[in-house]
């Protein structure tokens, strides 16, 4: 009897490690990011943010890509499936090519006005259609009977934010992803403020702009010379510094427990 007892009582801590465990692991947010080489899984910092944000990352950052390429896998449903879309909590974008974003010249009312597929010729056209399709995919999940959002006053909500650069060079992109934050009423990570250094002042020592310190490519930009890729890797300073940085921004739009 008292074998039987203990071995029932193993099978009760067992159970309840096993719980405990499973709670663990179980994430209170999902977090879906789209960008090209500065976002991609083999930097890190979104993957560090996710986890000081109790949150289950989903990188679907490709290098080389451009937010053309986003809206078209939108279209074909390989940026989110529908089953993704119902869980996502938000939509990460960190599109920094050095282009404008806000230009509203030609920009359409509807995303469906737009010629598709997406080509790279108008970086703010693919921002609007990505901005539009995402908030509409998220209202019309109020019609699908098989959402939890199903016959609700206006779907799920949609939450996208928006990423600077990593260092504040590239100016003509940090400035129009700002106006186009503040069109849309969007919240921006703000890399380029927070990173700990400026295009205003150069190293004390090298003469050189610090962001060369952290990269082993650099990238020229109005006839001034700034690291590119920054060193990569979930261990290097840069990622672990905007990982912070990302989830400081994602606490003040998520309870964190």
């Amino acid at each position: 009897m008292k074998r039987i007892t203990l071995l029932f009582s193993l099978l009760i801590a067992f159970s309840f490690v096993l719980s405990a465990q499973e709670n663990a692991d179980k994430k209170t947010y999902t977090f879906l990011l789209t960008g090209a080489s500065f976002a991609s899984p083999n930097n890190g910092w979104f993957e560090v943010g996710c986890g000081l944000s109790d949150a289950t990352p989903l990188n679907r950052a490709i290098g080389g890509e451009a937010i053309s390429h986003t809206a078209n896998r939108i279209i074909d449903g390989t940026l989110y499936t529908k089953e993704e879309l119902e869980n996502i909590d938000a939509l990460v974008i960190m599109q920094v090519h050095d282009r404008d974003v806000f230009d509203e010249s030609q920009l359409k009312p509807n995303y469906t006005d737009y010629k598709t597929p997406i080509d790279r010729s108008n970086y703010a056209a693919a921002f609007d259609y990505v901005i539009k399709r995402y908030l509409t995919d998220c209202y019309n999940l109020k019609f699908d009977q098989k959402s939890k959002y199903y016959n609700t006053r206006g779907g799920k909500p949609a939450v996208i934010v928006l990423c600077t650069d990593w260092h504040d060079g590239r100016v003509t992109y940090n400035t129009s992803v700002r106006k186009l934050a503040e069109k849309w009423g969007f919240p921006v990570v703000e890399f380029d403020k927070l990173i700990g250094f400026s295009k205003n002042a150069v190293h004390p020592v090298t003469g050189e702009h610090v962001s060369r310190l952290f990269t082993r490519d650099k990238q020229e930009i109005n006839g001034e010379t700034f690291g590119w890729h920054p060193e990569n890797g979930q261990d290097a300073y840069i990622q672990r510094r905007m990982g912070a940085i990302f989830a400081d921004t994602m606490r003040k739009i998520f309870p964190i427990e």
